[in-house]
């Protein structure tokens, strides 16, 4: 079992553009380009001006490999200027997902 302070995967600090796509708070369907904050196997954080809520499913679209997962928002940080940063979090651990040249060994995909 992980403490409070542990993350199942380092975090990188890396600008990927995103495409994020879901279902916005009202039922209508959106699609918001974006960049990550940080990113991990695990997932990212990112700003997203949609509202958004934790446990919503999105699908998410990396612009520099045209890869796509499936991930469900599993932090949502309090707006500023219109903005959330917004936590992403897979279905199942994707490092592969960043293209990241030289993929972290200490990434623990449990």
């Amino acid at each position: 079992m992980l403490g409070p302070d542990q993350r199942r995967s380092k975090r990188l600090f890396l600008d990927v553009p995103l495409v994020v796509r879901g279902q916005a708070e009202d039922t209508d369907t959106f699609q918001e380009g974006t960049l990550t904050l940080n990113v991990s196997a695990h997932g990212a954080l990112v700003i997203l001006g949609t509202k958004v809520t934790v446990g919503q499913k999105v699908a998410l679209m990396n612009l520099k490999n045209w890869a796509e997962r499936e991930a469900t928002v599993a932090y949502v940080g309090p707006a500023w200027g219109g903005f959330a940063r917004v936590g992403i979090q897979f279905t199942q651990p994707a490092p592969e997902f960043w293209s990241v040249s030289s993929a972290l060994h200490d990434w623990n995909l449990s």
